[in-house]
């Protein structure tokens, strides 16, 4: 891309190439060429040598020239979201069981962030300010969950040019979604639902939502048929940002009965931190999510549940095929940066819990590579980074800038190897139950409504399993990353005290727990 950075914004060099090709262009030449009178012959085929000299210099030059404007236009964006997807669940990042042929090659041609993460929630729904801090790249303590009041990233995309849409689920209230894009299809406003009758809306041209009605058909293929609906109308007069954001693996996991057969044929195993149940009160223990299966977690339960969450992978793997095949019939898929990720993970039987209300990494640790222009291939990179970042990135790539208030940073200096790390640590919360921080090697989690403290050693424990926290050796290890955790706490605003006084109890009895067997989704 040819670019000059003026006060960190592109700007593209034309009147140069301009008044180049004016001076070389032929015509130019012979308009100013002395008329021959008697001639010469020597001369007269001097001057034809360079004419055709000219000639051929001005079509390479036209050629360059026509390289530059495809060049120096700003990228396109394809933002592709799920929901509830664990980081380890892609072929091509080492999952034998995992059928994403079509993501594999968005990793493979593009650079996979191995350590992000998003920071927390203050909520039993935490892919709400999930979704906000990526909307917004504010921190947890400083986000609205409903976004009011607070400039989105695709609201500034759209006012340095872009022609942006959305399509999928929405999270973060009516208002917020009718004024960060200039149009959608099929938005669900929502946490989850039966995905044959899901309710949908569009946004209009004037920021409404309009034309209410349920999906009919699954939403996963909905969500693509929209999306490529759009990419199909795109012809390169104007820079896009298209937002996929679909409601898939989360449940209910309901894929076209083919995926079912297949994962049930043969289901994965067990993830290697299963546990029948968590070994002590968490303080969330049978929140919604920790309902879905009964207690003692049973190796077939969870295997089943695992098959039911890799075929719904499996199945939205195709419909991202679908859409990059679209975006590469369109014409601009070499000009088009393209974003996976996902708003959290979730534990489906590792450490005995189901749900995402948790600190450990399953639940914690998200999916997110990205491919296209600017972007190395085959690449993977450990900086730690958060889901807030990814649009700080994308900023920094197009030429937007930043809404007030965004505080994440851009990852592009990890991505293209300029520096090796963005931030030495990561924070993570959850509601006033949980409060964790982890570095290259350690990791400390603190329960603190029971004083409870587990220290992970992640090189030699990277499924934090063995709790150190009482062993005297590590002693120092335990000092520091408690003092980096207030640390943490002071930067965010974070006023949660990491012990009680009355301290809940350490054990929690299944027992006593009626379990509902229709236990209703988190909204």
């Amino acid at each position: 891309m040819v670019l000059i950075r003026v006060h960190s914004r592109p700007f593209a060099v034309e009147s140069l190439w301009l008044r180049l090709l004016a001076a070389l262009s032929p015509c130019a030449f012979l308009s100013r060429r002395p008329v021959l009178r008697g001639g010469c012959a020597e001369e007269e085929a001097s001057e034809r040598r360079q004419i055709k000299f000219r000639v051929a210099i001005f079509f390479v030059f036209l050629a360059a020239s026509a390289i530059h404007c495809v060049a120096g236009t700003k990228p396109n964006v394809l933002f592709l979201f799920s929901d509830d997807q664990r980081a380890d669940t892609f072929g091509a990042l080492g999952n034998a069981h995992a059928t994403t042929p079509n993501l594999d090659k968005l990793i493979h041609s593009g650079t996979t962030l191995t350590r992000a993460y998003y920071m927390g929630g203050t909520q039993p729904a935490v892919c709400a300010p999930s979704r906000a801090m990526l909307m917004s790249g504010r921190t947890l303590f400083r986000v609205k969950e409903s976004l009011e009041g607070q400039t989105t990233w695709p609201e500034q995309f759209g006012s340095a040019g872009y022609r942006t849409f959305m399509t999928g689920k929405w999270h973060n209230g009516p208002k917020s979604l009718a004024r960060s894009f200039q149009s959608g299809k099929a938005a669900f406003l929502g946490g989850m639902g039966n995905p044959y009758k899901l309710p949908i809306q569009d946004i209009s041209a004037d920021h409404q939502l309009v034309n209410k009605r349920n999906s009919g058909e699954h939403s996963v293929k909905l969500f693509a048929d929209a999306a490529i609906e759009f990419l199909e109308q795109q012809k390169g007069d104007q820079p896009f940002l298209c937002y996929v954001a679909f409601n898939c693996p989360h449940d209910p996991r309901t894929a076209p009965q083919q995926y079912h057969d297949k994962y049930n044929a043969d289901k994965p195993p067990l993830p290697g931190n299963y546990l029948p149940q968590h070994p002590f009160n968490n303080g969330e223990m049978i929140v919604r999510d920790e309902q879905l299966a009964p207690w003692p977690r049973t190796p077939e339960v969870v295997r089943q549940n695992l098959a039911d969450y890799y075929a719904y992978i499996n199945f939205m793997d195709d419909q991202i095929g679908r859409i990059v095949g679209a975006l590469k019939a369109s014409g601009q898929f070499e000009n088009t940066i393209i974003v996976f990720s996902s708003d959290n993970g979730l534990a489906i039987g590792s450490h005995g819990l189901f749900g995402k209300q948790n600190l450990y990494d399953h639940s914690t640790h998200q999916p997110l590579f990205l491919s296209g222009p600017g972007i190395p291939k085959d690449k993977r990179t450990d900086a730690f980074v958060y889901l807030l970042d990814i649009f700080p990135t994308l900023g920094e790539l197009c030429g937007v800038p930043a809404p007030d208030g965004s505080e994440g940073k851009s990852f592009l200096p990890a991505i293209t190897g300029k520096m090796p790390a963005i931030r030495d640590s990561i924070f993570t919360a959850y509601r006033h139950l949980q409060r964790a921080v982890r570095e290259d090697r350690w990791k400390l989690i603190v329960y603190t409504q029971i004083n409870k403290t587990q220290l992970f050693d992640l090189q030699a424990d990277p499924l934090e399993l063995h709790d150190l926290a009482a062993n005297p050796a590590h002693a120092a290890d335990l000092k520091r990353l408690t003092a980096k955790l207030t640390d943490w706490q002071s930067k965010l605003e974070d006023k949660q005290p990491l012990t009680t006084d009355t301290p809940a109890p350490l054990e929690f009895d299944f027992t006593k727990v009626k379990r509902d067997k229709n236990a209703k989704p988190i909204e």
